[in-house]
């Protein structure tokens, strides 16, 4: 359990450049709230829901993150800061990183049945501040979702998903394959959360600069044809 837990702290460490010692990260809210959360989820599973709901109770009071106790979570989840939301069937896999003021909101299911109402977050999956993902959707592994985007349909692994509603924008290959990139947002390495809003606006930029550039290709090429067929019909 001891190895366990320095695991963890590493982990965080190894995401995180603020902290300088282990002993520092012991003291976010993130650690403490899902720390509390697994008491919480055991009373839960224990059908104990009073006791649940008082540990989930005593957590958002101390950190300001709302987990409910039903909500399942892998290893290593990394909360940073504080302000988030996750719903009663949300599922996290393992090295997930979440980012303030981000929710994973259920939706009214259609059929009037409770069942799997929030989303599910595979491994290595990075949300961005303010980002909302709502509904029984799936992230797949490896997917970033950008700062306050809004995301309701499934996202494909190794996706970047940007705006409201949320869409995925273009990426290389290398970025796709780096072990962590901050922030979950895409287009620039040297992303600062004070200046988010500019960023997202210069990767949409990126984005219409490369559908344009493949739109100039397919016309080039298509030119020549073009010019053969109009010679042909002035022979004839």
């Amino acid at each position: 359990m001891f190895n366990s837990l320095i695991d963890y702290l590493d982990s965080i460490k190894a995401r995180d450049p603020a902290p300088r010692s282990r002993w520092e990260v012991l003291l976010y809210p993130g650690i403490i709230a899902v720390g509390m959360h697994r008491i919480a989820h055991w009373l839960f599973e224990a059908r104990m829901f009073f006791l649940a709901r008082l540990v989930n109770h005593l957590s958002r009071f101390f950190t300001a993150i709302d987990i409910h106790p039903g909500a399942k979570i892998g290893r290593h989840l990394f909360i940073d800061h504080g302000f988030t939301v996750i719903g009663e069937t949300a599922e996290i896999g393992n090295n997930v990183t979440i980012y303030q003021c981000v929710t994973l909101g259920g939706t009214n299911p259609a059929n009037g049945v409770g069942g799997k109402r929030h989303p599910t977050l595979l491994d290595n999956v990075i949300v961005g501040s303010g980002a909302q993902i709502l509904g029984p959707i799936t992230v797949g592994q490896r997917a970033r979702v950008g700062a306050n985007a809004v995301v309701t349909d499934d996202v494909p692994e190794g996706a970047t998903m940007v705006g409201v509603k949320a869409r995925s924008t273009l990426i290389a290959a290398e970025a796709w394959q780096k072990d962590f990139v901050p922030y979950g947002t895409p287009c620039s390495e040297r992303f600062d959360p004070a200046t988010q809003k500019l960023e997202l606006l210069q990767c949409e930029v990126e984005t219409l600069q490369k559908k344009i550039a493949i739109l100039m290709e397919e016309r080039d090429a298509l030119a020549p044809k073009q010019s053969g067929t109009r010679k042909g019909k002035k022979s004839a």
